[in-house]
């Protein structure tokens, strides 16, 4: 019962990434990508859907900052003593390791959110700024799914045998099944984001691999342990 509860969560967790998640990121970029910049009487109004231009300074920087097991790469900023907040980047380049405390910065925000920061003609997208990776958003969703589909047939397999379940137990049959949908989930949704390929190819991709691989494993298995038997009768 267990495992057929969280084959529910997963699957409730799939339908999210893909009916809220996936587009909301892809209309999220779309709106980035068609902002223009704040006209005088955009930004008396205080309008927020418009790339506004402000002029900031650099208080203090961290570049490849250990934070516990990860990495952190931003920037303290304050403008005029009357603002002063941290932008966070994904990576120190190319304009962060160039910074220093009191340098002047120019910096573009968008929705709330500071979304590039430049200097002297070298600019840098921060953590914030939108970007078009829901490929990634759509390798989420494939391996929700995939777990969804295991943990069910996994949870269904013990309830109609209790003592008969096998080879439909963790190790090796469960454990490989889960290495293999998240090696495929990933497998093809990182090099699409890399590449550009449409959100759609990762699950047109990635599903069919993973049943192939499944009834692989599985005809190995059961053939092993016919083998197996087999021996154990010889034996006697």
């Amino acid at each position: 019962m267990l495992l057929i509860l969280l084959s529910l969560i997963s699957a409730a967790a799939c339908y999210l990434v893909f009916a809220w998640w996936l587009p909301s990121d892809s209309e999220r970029y779309k709106d980035y990508r068609a902002a223009e910049p704040c006209s005088s009487r955009a930004m008396r109004q205080g309008r927020t859907d418009c790339l506004s231009t402000w002029h900031l300074t650099v208080v203090k920087t961290a570049v490849d900052k250990a934070v516990g097991r990860s990495v952190a790469n931003e920037a303290t900023l304050t403008y005029q003593d009357s603002w002063r907040g941290t932008v966070s980047f994904g990576n120190p380049g190319p304009l962060l390791r160039r910074l220093k405390p009191g340098d002047r910065v120019t910096a573009t925000a968008w929705r709330h959110d500071i979304v590039v920061l430049s200097k002297d003609g070298v600019g840098q997208n921060t953590s914030e700024a939108p970007r078009d990776e829901i490929q990634m958003n759509a390798a989420v969703g494939v391996l929700a799914a995939l777990f969804a589909a295991q943990a069910f047939v996994f949870g269904a397999v013990r309830l109609a045998s209790p003592r008969d379940y096998e080879p439909f137990i963790w190790d090796p049959y469960g454990k490989q099944l889960l290495i293999t949908s998240t090696a495929a989930s990933f497998g093809v949704g990182l090099p699409a984001a890399w590449i550009g390929i449409p959100w759609w190819a990762v699950p047109v991709i990635a599903v069919p691999a993973v049943v192939c691989a499944t009834e692989i494993t599985h005809h190995r298995l059961r053939r092993n342990a016919a083998g197996r038997g087999s021996a154990v009768r010889r034996t006697r």
